[in-house]
């Protein structure tokens, strides 16, 4: 990354997206939250469905520490024509940054078997990169996914701009 991002929370992203230990920290619990994936063997049929936030009624948030580490391992820009619904970075059904995707990306599954325990594991997995921002000095911040990215430049408005609060009957990961 060679521009600074504006605002608090492109400060506090860039200042922690230049520290190894930051993306180091994170990458040890995203490989706990694949072992505990790999426990449950859910079912992906790779429908798209998870990235169509408003057809599935749920909204992915994020933390300081995860948008570091993805705006540190980002080479795809997001879909130019990307109209605010569902994520700028899904094409033709596919994660095209399915690598540094955010943790709920990564224990959110379509399939009708895996809620409760995505649940669970989702509040435990979230209080540990919570206890990380503290641990590593980085600022909190917990928002919507495409409202950050919007802050931080990465994607474009559309009419579809989304709320960063969570609405009622909404799952949020």
């Amino acid at each position: 990354m060679t521009d600074p991002i504006g605002g608090e929370l492109g400060a506090a992203v860039s200042a922690a997206a230049a520290r190894e230990e930051v993306r180091t920290a994170l990458e040890r619990v995203y490989a706990q939250v694949q072992s505990a994936i790999d426990a449950r063997k859910p079912i992906c049929t790779i429908s798209g469905r998870c990235c169509r936030f408003e057809d599935y009624g749920h909204r992915l948030y994020v933390t300081t520490l995860e948008l570091a580490a993805f705006v540190a391992g980002l080479s795809e820009s997001a879909d130019p024509t990307w109209d605010g619904t569902g994520c700028p970075f899904q094409r033709a059904k596919l994660c095209t940054v399915h690598t540094i995707r955010p943790f709920g990306c990564r224990i959110f599954f379509c399939d009708p078997t895996s809620t409760d325990w995505q649940n669970d594991a989702y509040e435990r997995f979230h209080a540990e990169i919570k206890q990380l921002h503290q641990a590593l000095g980085v600022p909190y911040f917990y928002m919507e996914w495409r409202a950050a990215l919007r802050e931080l430049g990465l994607a474009a408005g559309g009419p579809g701009t989304a709320s960063a609060a969570v609405s009622a009957g909404q799952t949020s990961f």
